[in-house]
């Protein structure tokens, strides 16, 4: 999941787009009176936006995703301080330079939330901020890095899809084994209950994605950019088929644009909001790596699946392996690791053949015939190292079975045990 280095990510350079209002009356939406963030929204009716929820919008245009420093403003200062801070650009809030701060408040100027509410409803997409009944709780353990809020697009409830959900990311540049187990683990996961989340790029996101769909089950794409402008764009499809069915979701305000690094931090995200992630091929440097680790750090479930020991996009997973990481073939074992008390993959054990149920006697003195000639029972239970008479009894058990023949004087190891032996099939 990007941003992979293989191939580099290439950001849309087209400017922000010019929001276009639909000239019908509507009713319209004012902020409770306030006189540093009252705003009225004119375009299609919307719920009520309170202060705390505006300001939220406000600086989601001036601090970048995953920010410490303006996290730490927030819960320190309150929204409603630092939006007037930075909008007044008066004295710096601690723990900037003045250049950064410059930068800012130069940001903030341009910051239009009453616009970004307009773009949003128009394409379907709500705010979500903390402590809104639909804001998933273990995105608090993100602490300072926590979102202001996030935009959704799509009708569930991300808060109770998020209770039971397990990211499946790995390399965009991704080998057809990749992308079959990356769909087939999607579609099993779907098929227990649980929802998908993903990334929405090229190679394993995408496949997880289409695995959980094409099982009729729920995925959500944490998108690195605005949610009303789908990323990759060979992906558009894929992307508004998911907002119809499950839900798009990110942090960057309407009509933004993804960065490098942006996609990193935008995996904090998927990390956070699910019980575990499972990595299906990344190379050494893949993006795929931030969101594990992320998940180890918050104390999540990690998993990745093996590959050959010969290919590069599976050298980062198998060094996963190689430390808390759980190794997960299946949805079965996924479940398991991060499913409820008594959710048990099933057990794996090779086929039982007919030679399997026979007693340890009988199987010692089944291999001491010889597999090319009859040979006598005093012979037989010298191999055995048994009595003749207990060759005998048991020679008798096996011919009953189907496995000896008796020539004569001497035993001979049927045909089919023969066949069966080699094959692993029964001999009759």
């Amino acid at each position: 999941m990007g941003p992979d280095r293989d191939p580099a990510v290439t950001v849309d350079p087209d400017p922000d787009p010019t929001v276009t209002v639909d000239p019908d009356p509507a009713p319209t939406v004012t902020a409770r009176p306030d006189p540093d963030l009252a705003v009225t929204v004119g375009p299609g009716p919307g719920p009520a936006v309170d202060e705390d929820t505006l300001g939220r919008i406000f600086l989601g245009r001036v601090i970048e995703p995953g920010d410490e420093v303006g996290g730490w403003w927030v819960r320190e200062f309150g929204v409603g301080e630092v939006v007037r801070r930075v909008r007044d650009g008066g004295e710096a809030l601690p723990g900037v330079s003045k250049v950064r701060w410059a930068g800012l408040v130069a940001r903030a100027a341009r910051a239009e939330p009453e616009r970004d509410l307009a773009q949003a409803r128009a394409t379907g997409a709500r705010f979500v901020p903390p402590g809104d009944p639909e804001w998933p709780r273990q995105l608090d353990d993100l602490a300072d890095a926590r979102p202001l809020g996030l935009w959704v697009r799509g009708h569930p409830s991300l808060r109770m899809w998020a209770l039971r959900s397990v990211a499946v990311v790995g390399a965009r540049a991704c080998t057809e084994y990749g992308t079959h187990v990356a769909a087939t683990l999607a579609a099993g996961l779907a098929e227990r209950g649980w929802v998908v989340v993903s990334g929405g790029a090229y190679g394993v996101d995408a496949a997880a994605h289409r695995g959980a769909l094409a099982a009729g089950g729920a995925t959500v794409a944490v998108l690195a950019g605005g949610v009303d402008r789908p990323y990759p764009r060979g992906h558009t499809t894929l992307i508004e088929r998911i907002a119809q069915q499950g839900l798009v979701i990110g942090e960057l305000p309407p009509g933004d644009h993804p960065t490098p690094s942006r996609f990193i931090l935008r995996n904090r995200v998927i990390a956070a909001l699910t019980r575990g992630t499972v990595v299906v091929e990344a190379a050494c440097r893949s993006g795929s790596l931030a969101t594990a680790r992320a998940a180890q750090r918050l104390g999540r479930h990690t998993m990745g699946v093996p590959g050959p020991v010969t290919s590069a996009l599976c050298a980062g997973v198998h060094e996963l392996l190689r430390g808390e990481a759980t190794l997960v073939t299946d949805a079965a074992e996924v479940a398991e690791l991060v499913g409820d008390m008594g959710d048990l993959a099933p057990a794996r054990r090779g086929p039982v053949l007919p030679r399997d149920l026979l007693t340890p006697a009988a199987r010692t003195v089944l291999a001491a015939l010889p597999g090319d000639r009859a040979s006598p029972a005093g012979e037989i239970a010298a191999a055995a190292r048994t009595t003749p008479d207990e060759a005998i009894a048991r020679l008798y058990e096996l011919r009953a079975l189907g496995y000896v023949e008796r020539h004569g004087d001497g035993w001979k190891l049927t045909r089919q045990a023969v066949i069966s032996a080699r094959a692993g099939r029964p001999p009759c």
